[in-house]
């Protein structure tokens, strides 16, 4: 589809959509190498939480001149992970020796944020509210967007319409992958992964700042203290199978029959049938990715390029990976003399064609390890590879 520009429209040289941190990444990478940059956050959907950013993370806001910025107050200490995993014994694997120190329990809410202001203080113009509604291509001339914002969503505003021009724009909007499924691109989900998830009230004796995972016969358990002093429970499993509608239901039970996990539950909520202090809700946690992470005038980062399952603590990182490169690669395609030198971007591209493979085969190890189930759909899909040969070829390729 073709139309002339917007008459009176501002420009810029790259929209970004998306606020998180591959958004951010992107526009800081960007308004650091002098390109005109709108960063538009929609800031709709619940807040995630029980994010993790491990110690390599600091190497990352390092390369983007943000690391003590966004990481020096507000988060919690993580100084390693437990896990009952192929095994009922509690195993524990310590960040003393780790070259860059601990991790990060997040607040996402802070480090976001954070990560936004910097993207502000580097140049770039940053939209809160704001999301992209529109987008037209017009050919040899860029794109036209329909942006929609300037009111709380949160009051029920509808917000007032802006049309914008850019030569780029780079598609962070999660694992909707929003922009990108609008030209042309293919989602292809692998499996059905849910997070059913709950936060138990603050205690002052919870000290521990260690993740914990412990697996069942349908999935599998996770519990990391908040900055908040809230200590976050989830259970991970399969949509389709009967422990998603289940464990929802019936959340504390199912908690409190847990070997580790319900030891560090009762310091928040004792008793064994104590009720979190909110109903659970439910995120989607599924492996996805898109068949081509860039096209004609735009790019895909983050989840939107590469969505990881979460056993894997790979989201934020690679989130950050992939919007710093992403910025990188339209950077260097914006300053090619020759239109059709697409190098930087098919860097891109193998750069996040790597990192899916090496996740790949890390996810296949990982549940490898744990064979005490090898007779549960959970268990058995995940150890006869990927994607799930249950799923029909349409199912592959949409979101769960």
């Amino acid at each position: 589809m073709s139309t002339a520009p917007a008459l009176g429209a501002e420009t810029y040289d790259v929209v970004v959509a998306g606020g998180g941190p591959a958004g951010c990444a992107a526009a800081l990478t960007l308004a650091l190498s002098g390109r005109t940059v709108l960063l538009a956050d929609a800031g709709t959907g619940p807040p995630k939480t029980g994010e993790t950013l491990v110690p390599a993370g600091r190497v990352l806001l390092g390369d983007l001149g943000v690391a003590d910025r966004v990481l020096r107050s507000g988060h919690l200490p993580c100084y390693g992970n437990l896990s009952a995993w192929g095994s009922a014994e509690l195993r524990a694997v310590d960040f003393i020796n780790d070259p860059h120190g601990h991790g990060w329990h997040l607040d996402r809410r802070l480090f976001d944020r954070r990560l936004r202001d910097a993207s502000r203080a580097a140049g770039a113009e940053v939209a809160e509210g704001t999301a992209v509604r529109k987008v037209v291509r017009q050919a040899g001339r860029g794109w036209t967007l329909a942006l929609r914002g300037g009111t709380d969503p949160a009051e029920g505003g509808a917000g007032d319409v802006r049309t914008v021009c850019c030569r780029w724009v780079v598609d962070a909007t999660g694992r909707a992958a929003a922009i990108a499924v609008r030209c042309g691109a293919r989602r292809r989900a692998l499996d059905r992964l849910t997070a059913v998830h709950a936060c138990l009230e603050a205690d002052p004796r919870d000290t521990d700042r260690r993740s914990l995972v412990e697996s069942d016969e349908d999935g599998w358990w996770y519990t990391a203290p908040q900055p908040c002093g809230r200590r976050l429970v989830a259970y991970f499993t399969d949509t389709d199978l009967p422990a998603a509608p289940y464990t929802a239901r019936h959340f504390p039970r199912r908690m409190s029959a847990t070997r580790h996990v319900s030891r560090w539950a009762r310091r928040h909520a004792p008793g064994p049938a104590s009720a979190p202090p909110t109903a659970p809700r439910r995120a989607a946690a599924h492996t996805a990715h898109l068949d081509r992470v860039y096209g004609d005038g735009w790019i895909a980062a983050g989840d939107a390029a590469v969505a990881f399952d979460p056993v894997s603590s790979q989201g934020v990182l690679t989130a950050l990976y992939t919007g710093m490169n992403a910025g990188r690669a339209v950077d260097a395609r914006l300053s090619r003399v020759n239109r059709d030198d697409v190098s930087a971007l098919a860097d891109y591209a193998h750069k996040t064609a790597a990192a899916w493979t090496a996740y790949l085969r890390g996810h296949c190890l990982i549940h490898a390890q744990e064979a005490r189930w090898l007779h549960r759909p959970f268990w058995t899909r995940r150890l006869t590879g990927l994607p799930d040969s249950s799923l029909r070829p349409q199912e592959r390729r949409s979101t769960p």
